[in-house]
């Protein structure tokens, strides 16, 4: 990498665009902001493959590592540590490193001699022993550890025994996308006079979309003109797996239950503009997850963004991010605590305007713009503090 003036040199561990990764995408929205910081070069990106996959990587991409290739991670490292490249954020989840639950990402970082900062997008409040000696490693290395939730702080520290001053709180970021108003999105998208509620991201069978669609028939009791759109297709490692099979369970749900004209599938990778456009003509965002640990979710984080009323099941990240009257939290796996929670809204809309207007206070603030200024100061910061420890003592 070039070094033009005194700008920093900052590069990112991790996946990259197009690979179709909920990670690669946040790496991209943060190096596209720092094209508009001062002090730094426009950061690059080390790349993980998975399953010998080959994509077409744009320039942002500096190398490449195979998953499972050990002698990858060693020769980056080795280029690390011979470049002008002043820190490294390594984007660390369980699943994109090689060997046992990502061991193979311990050696990279031992061997290497340039500061670096994780960034955790899963922390696990029950890891293996594997595991939390993983976390326990990357963290110990590092000048400085990151989490998106408030809650995985305190686990870090109870469960992991990482030091609170090792560890910073950054919210996920959400990209702006200037967009019309919800109901000429509507008018736009074929929906107007339709009550919208909306999820969207890759379909897996822990999204649990199924209780929203039972949910529905009760719903459109009440609001026949309700429309539950699910927005995203399959995820790519699960349709690798089992195919389409879960998407299928769905599309014959909503058969059975006679939904057809209440449940709409758009199965496509969708666009950043078409993420936000989806959100923002929805009246109810729902993230009807299953798993009651899940610590962070992007599209929840977005939904929170752009100030929607949304509707989840009590899982931690959506516990923090809902609280103070900013959604509604349905029970998991339960239909009809669903169903109430959408019905209390559709039949008050002066509740909706109150949560609306107490998600976006909190959602302007999660704006990439202003997480990238965050992330610019904690890395100017951690450099300086690494060179002047590197200075010689005369």
């Amino acid at each position: 990498m070039d070094n033009i003036s005194c700008n920093r040199n900052i590069v990112f561990l991790g996946t990259s665009l197009p690979r179709e990764c909920g990670i690669a995408t946040f790496t991209q929205d943060l190096l596209d902001q720092f094209a508009q910081i001062k002090g730094f070069n426009q950061p690059r990106i080390i790349a993980i493959n998975n399953n010998n996959a080959s994509y077409h990587y744009g320039e942002q991409v500096l190398r490449e590592i195979d998953q499972e290739n050990q002698a990858d991670y060693t020769e980056t490292a080795q280029y690390l540590n011979s470049s002008n490249v002043d820190l490294l954020v390594i984007q660390h989840e369980f699943g994109i490193y090689g060997g046992e639950s990502g061991e193979y990402l311990i050696p990279f970082i031992e061997k290497l001699r340039i500061p670096y900062i994780a960034i955790f997008h899963t922390v696990l409040t029950k890891p293996s022993v594997k595991q939390r000696f993983i976390i326990n490693k990357v963290a110990e290395l590092a000048v400085k550890v990151v989490t998106m939730a408030q809650s995985t702080v305190k686990d870090l520290t109870s469960i992991y025994g990482i030091d609170t001053q090792k560890i910073a709180f950054i919210h996920h970021g959400v990209p702006y996308v200037q967009s019309e108003s919800r109901a000429k999105l509507k008018e736009q998208y074929g929906f107007a006079d339709r009550k919208i509620l909306s999820t969207f991201g890759f379909l897996s069978p822990g999204k649990g979309i199924e209780y929203g669609i039972e949910a529905m028939r009760g719903v459109v009791k009440q609001h026949p003109e309700a429309l539950y759109i699910i927005w995203g297709k399959t995820h790519p490692v699960v349709k690798l797996e089992t195919g389409e099979v879960y998407r299928q369970k769905l599309i014959d749900l909503v058969e059975e239950l006679d939904l057809q004209q209440n449940v709409l599938f758009v199965d496509k990778l969708l666009t950043q503009e078409e993420v936000i456009h989806s959100l923002v003509m929805s009246d109810i965002y729902m993230t009807p997850y299953l798993g009651k640990d899940q610590a962070v979710s992007g599209t929840l984080a977005y939904g929170v963004g752009y100030g929607r009323v949304i509707i989840s099941t009590p899982y931690r990240y959506a516990e923090e991010m809902l609280a103070e009257g900013r959604g509604l939290l349905a029970q998991f796996r339960d239909s009809i605590s669903l169903e109430a929670c959408i019905l209390q809204l559709l039949n008050n809309p002066a509740i909706v305007k109150e949560m609306e207007a107490r998600t976006l206070e909190l959602g302007k603030t999660m704006m990439w713009s202003e997480i990238a200024k965050t992330y610019a100061a904690l890395f100017q910061e951690k450099i300086a503090i690494s060179e002047l420890a590197n200075r010689s003592v005369i």
